[in-house]
């Protein structure tokens, strides 16, 4: 596909050879498009700063961007291109189920891959020492999701699952973290049942909250619609964990329908000032706010700038470097260690945020809880 320009107005390189990070992000459906893009703007901008500091060590830093478009075969083959061609390391994806098979791909290939966005626990079978990741694993941020319905006053919870992994380990995270607490998790088969089935099964479960782990925008645009038409439900709070309601299609989709959905993003309460820099040049970049992807895919390439300067571009260097990374990113000091029942490099970890958007202004968010 695409890479980005390996030279940069204004500094002269001492050669014609750069260093390249090949990029996987889903650029096209069903690939979860504006997340793709939030997280190729992140990495892009990383890129071109490293570039305009003197890029690696007088060599201009390179991406290589290939689309996933949310389809594991498709970013396992990228892969085995991506290290055909050289690459020194891999950044990026953000759908799990994605990130899962281009692990198991990199890991098989002894090629270093910094995960920037997607969350599931297993990203790998079993312990690597070529993964690292950026975002928070799954279990981490949804049992702060839990605390957070506990301490508002929920305990009978609705989720609406579709058939994925992704949507299967955080029906589970929540089951069992849930039910020792009190709560009780009633699963409804998305794959059985239409919007206005749904309102049904929550009237008949008595649900207080409802969850939707579901793809977007369909079936979750949908089912929210039909929920807040439902005057039997209006005392029902929606909540989305993975993150629906972060983006500009979103509100674009349901106005004030998507507001007041708690959902978790990974920012912390108040930006250090590089962060607010960066939060600043993204903005400019895609013309409307940054999403906490952005950050992330700027961090990745940050983080890989560090460890290309300081070990090189050896690949088996750069797995041996995770723990001994220390970097300023844009959300804090990013360090990689062996977190319990992870099988990758975590950095543990990011800033965490329930959130939503406020009913009186959509655009604005407003912080619920911190975990």
């Amino acid at each position: 596909m695409n890479t980005s320009p390996p030279s940069s107005p204004g500094v002269e390189w001492a050669d014609g050879s750069s260093v390249q990070i090949g990029a996987l992000v889903p650029l096209t459906r069903p690939g979860w498009v504006e997340a793709g893009q939030h997280l190729l703007a992140g990495l892009e901008l990383a890129v071109r700063e490293v570039n305009d500091a003197g890029g690696i060590v007088g060599s201009p830093l390179e991406l290589v961007v290939r689309d996933t478009a949310a389809d594991p075969q498709r970013a396992a083959a990228a892969v085995d291109e991506l290290a055909r061609l050289g690459v020194a390391a891999l950044a990026g994806e953000y759908h799990s189920v994605v990130a899962r098979a281009a692990a198991a791909r990199a890991d098989a290939l002894g090629l270093p891959f910094l995960c920037s966005s997607a969350v599931l626990d297993a990203l790998t079978e079993q312990p690597t020492e070529w993964v690292a990741r950026l975002c928070p694993a799954q279990s981490h941020g949804w049992q702060i999701y839990a605390d957070f319905l506990l301490g508002a006053g929920h305990s009978r919870i609705a989720v609406a699952a579709q058939p994925s992994v992704y949507w299967a380990s955080g029906a589970r995270i929540l089951r069992d973290y849930l039910a020792p607490r009190g709560g009780t998790v009633i699963e409804l088969d998305m794959g059985a049942l239409a919007p206005a089935a749904v309102c049904d099964e929550l009237v008949r479960h008595r649900a207080t909250t409802f969850l939707l782990l579901t793809g977007h925008p369909e079936p979750a645009v949908s089912i929210v619609r039909a929920v807040r038409r439902d005057q039997r439900l209006a005392e029902l709070m929606i909540g989305a964990p993975a993150g629906q309601p972060e983006f500009a299609e979103w509100a674009a989709l349901l106005g004030g329908d998507g507001a007041a959905i708690p959902f978790l993003r990974y920012l912390p309460e108040r930006l250090s000032p590089l962060g607010a820099r960066v939060r600043t040049a993204l903005h400019e970049r895609l013309g409307e706010a940054p999403s906490f992807v952005a950050f992330e895919g700027y961090d990745t390439v940050t983080v890989l700038a560090d460890v290309l300067r300081s070990h090189g571009a050896d690949r088996a260097h750069i797995a041996e470097s995770w723990p001994s990374v220390a970097v300023e990113g844009t959300r804090g000091q990013i360090q990689f260690s062996r977190a319990p029942g992870i099988s990758v490099w975590q950095w543990a970890w990011a800033a965490v945020q329930v959130v939503d958007r406020d009913p009186a202004e959509p655009d604005r968010f407003r912080i619920l809880h911190v975990g």
